[in-house]
């Protein structure tokens, strides 16, 4: 081989195994945020993740600056890194421009929804019915599932992207008392009127009853939010 396309390709090789070294410590940090054992506030280490993970600490920079663009971090000068904090009303605009995703991804899948995909969320919904009432954390768990498998549905990656975003950023909001466990089967019976409609290709109708749906956790949320004294101000 040509020398100067040895050195090309020992150059891209070495790229790619960086870009891929930063990925994988960016979905790990961002894994061990989402589960909560990195809580909104905490401060991030370099030296503890760095040997967490067994790596330098310049791929656990490019991360955290992968993750800081994600909205998941806060970087500050002299301060480091540590895990954004999201406050209600944040968390109030963010559901806003959810709602509107969850309009749009319904407005998009009813009139071409398969068969298929119908028995999937069929599925999902019957998963719901069978939840215990006190088992709130299973049923956030479908209900996240729920909505990001109609999103993702649509086939729309912008859609999926945006929504996704959003999602994590909201799961750095972390309020306990945001699902109350007597809520659970109107919850379930909210999706499964969503499904009906999915399934009469009422893209209209979907769009209004996921808009609904989605304002209606907004509602809880701040009526929450404000009995727990939780701060406003961004």
């Amino acid at each position: 081989m040509n020398p100067v396309h040895a050195r090309n390709a020992e150059q891209t090789l070495a790229l790619v195994q960086s870009t891929s070294l930063t990925r994988l410590v960016a979905e790990s940090v961002e894994g061990l945020i989402l589960a909560g054992e990195l809580p909104p506030g905490h401060k991030l280490n370099e030296i503890s993740l760095s040997q967490r993970f067994g790596i330098s600490r310049g791929p656990l920079r490019e991360a955290f600056r992968s993750l800081e663009e994600a909205g998941l971090i806060r970087q500050e000068k002299n301060r480091g890194a540590q895990v954004r904090e999201i406050r209600l009303s944040e968390a109030a605009d963010i559901y806003d421009v959810r709602a509107g995703l969850d309009a749009t991804a319904g407005r998009l899948l009813a009139p071409r929804i398969s068969q298929e995909q119908l028995h999937s969320l069929r599925e999902m919904t019957q998963a719901m019915k069978s939840v215990r009432p006190d088992a709130v954390d299973r049923f956030h768990e479908l209900n996240l599932g729920f909505h990001d498998r109609i999103v993702a549905m649509t086939g729309n990656a912008v859609l999926v992207d945006q929504y996704r975003r959003l999602t994590k950023l909201l799961a750095l909001f972390r309020r306990r008392n945001l699902l109350a466990p007597m809520a659970i089967p109107h919850f379930t019976e909210e999706h499964s009127a969503i499904v009906d409609l999915l399934a009469a290709g009422d893209g209209r109708g979907a769009a209004e009853a996921l808009f609904a749906h989605a304002q209606g956790g907004r509602q809880r949320m701040l009526s929450d939010g404000e009995l727990a004294g939780a701060p406003s101000a961004t």
